[in-house]
């Protein structure tokens, strides 16, 4: 058996195993880490093997803690990653390489129907209709988006929100409220089959599915980096953050919202940040919190998309898609059904 996990900013982990009475043998490590000394890796070796094959990420990690000897270094990997690799190995889990891509940039749309056109394609890949894909958002309104969990009266200040032109909406992924602003943020989905994370921890893969985007900021200059649970940050602060949802038939909706270009004081006015959420993040200002892509790059939000597209097509071999008539029609009947109600706008009030 044959498993593989690219830590996050980090290396390749890479196991080779068999599985004899019900547990680990004959296991290897390798990849392109480092580890010092040398001969930790035969400790490593020698701590997974004869593992029960049901053993899981934290019980992997702990014999690998154990068996190191005192001082060892492992740089760009942990004993985690080396357990989500032989989980991996064990249930065979696809890696990104093994599907077929699709990178979609369509017209605009209203933020409704984003939301709508979320859940449409995440349930198209769950039933395999549709390849797993990308998708890049476009919308020509501004909104306000609070996550399906939120409490509507709690985060939004309705007169904020009207005063500046925005709409207010739910998503069916949890998290956190995102001021959409037209043309200031860059936001992409992904819809994929759970067999991609399949042995990851829920944590996991977040970074994981993110990946590819810490590549393509690092890329433009950003020395980007991954805070769990689900921000982008930059050396001056966040620049986005993702969230997810599951479906019951094996879709999984990854997306993801980072600034481009943003005004501190509409923030201020539209949502109602309150002080516990910034306190955690050891500041007093809802504004300083963000670092907006604009500012780091001098690009325009075009040019990071583009670069954004043409890392994910790079890595993975995706290939140029498009959202189908039926899918649109389906969207705008989810529309009209469940997005533009009341009754899912305020189902926490």
């Amino acid at each position: 058996m044959h498993g593989e996990y690219k830590v996050p900013g980090g290396k390749l982990v890479v196991v080779d195993l068999d599985v004899r009475d019900g547990r680990i043998a004959d296991f290897h490590l390798a990849g392109d880490f480092f580890l010092e000394p040398d001969d930790a890796l035969a400790d490593i070796d020698a701590a997974v093997n004869g593992l029960p094959e049901t053993a899981d990420v934290a019980t992997i990690a702990s014999a690998i803690r154990a068996a190191l000897p005192d001082g060892a270094q492992l740089l760009g990997f942990t004993p985690e990653s080396v357990g989500t690799a032989v989980r991996r190995a064990l249930i065979t889990a696809p890696g990104w390489r093994d599907f077929s891509w699709e990178i979609v940039h369509d017209r605009p749309v209203s933020p409704r129907m984003n939301l709508a056109l979320d859940e449409v394609l995440t349930t198209r890949v769950g039933d395999g209709r549709r390849n797993p894909t990308l998708r890049m958002w476009e919308w020509n309104e501004s909104a306000v988006v609070i996550g399906s969990f939120q409490s509507l009266r709690n985060e939004v200040d309705p007169e904020g929100a009207a005063r500046h032109g925005f709409d207010v909406v739910r998503r069916i992924s949890g998290g956190g409220a995102m001021l959409m602003a037209a043309n200031s943020i860059v936001t992409y989905s992904l819809y994929v089959p759970a067999s991609l994370v399949a042995g990851m921890t829920f944590a996991d893969s977040y970074a994981f599915l993110d990946d590819w985007v810490l590549q393509a900021l690092r890329s433009l200059g950003i020395d980007a980096v991954y805070q769990p649970l689900n921000d982008i940050a930059g050396p001056s602060g966040k620049i986005g953050g993702a969230a997810q949802k599951r479906l019951a038939n094996g879709g999984v909706l990854h997306h993801a919202t980072l600034s481009y270009d943003m005004d501190g004081q509409v923030m201020t006015d539209v949502l109602r940040i309150g002080r516990e959420k910034l306190s955690d993040k050891g500041t007093v200002s809802a504004a300083k919190r963000v670092d907006p892509l604009r500012s780091q790059t001098g690009l325009s939000r075009e040019a990071i998309i583009e670069r954004f597209t043409d890392t994910f097509a790079t890595l993975y071999g995706a290939v140029p898609g498009h959202i189908t008539e039926e899918e649109y029609a389906e969207a705008e009947a989810l529309v009209a059904s469940k997005f533009a109600t009341d009754a899912w706008l305020h189902r926490v009030p």
